[in-house]
């Protein structure tokens, strides 16, 4: 049996503290779920000012706190092709959501939501706060991309004609 690869994209403003956060934390519970190669995880940012870029210290350090590394990731913009190359284009908040569609070409596959969908809540922008904010970050995405993947699990499971 042939399994199709899902690929999920994490899209915050930046993609320093948020994505890269959801990224390294979905891609930890794929690992331990045992679907590397059924799934594939990248971020993105909605703005392009810090592309290149690693991830902001203290994500990488919340993300170290949980046995998470997400140091070697890089930040990079969304592109168009990114609505043809991903299954999932998952926002952290509704401002990023409507940055998103806008830019979403008029006819594409992409299913494009909120991580915290569910809940209709914002994972919050901890950039210009204290640490503690990176800890909720680290909460809300462990959470939402817990349920993400038993999602797409369901949905890779074959169906029976």
């Amino acid at each position: 049996m042939v399994l199709l690869q899902r690929r999920v994209l994490f899209v915050c403003l930046g993609n320093i503290c948020r994505s890269p956060l959801a990224e390294g934390v979905f891609r930890h519970h794929v690992k331990q779920a045992g679907l590397e190669e059924q799934i594939y995880v990248d971020s993105a940012g909605t703005a392009n000012w810090h592309s290149g870029k690693k991830p902001d210290i203290r994500s990488i350090q919340t993300a170290q706190k949980h046995g998470v590394d997400i140091s070697k990731q890089e930040a990079r913009q969304l592109i168009d092709e990114d609505f043809e190359k991903f299954h999932y284009i998952i926002a952290m908040d509704a401002s990023n959501l409507t940055n998103i569609q806008s830019k979403a070409p008029y006819l594409h596959t992409a299913n494009v939501r909120l991580l915290l969908q569910d809940e209709q809540k914002d994972v919050p922008d901890p950039y210009y706060g204290a640490n503690e904010g990176f800890d909720e970050v680290y909460d809300l995405v462990s959470n939402g991309t817990y349920n993400l993947l038993q999602e797409i699990r369901e949905e890779m499971e074959p169906t029976e004609i």
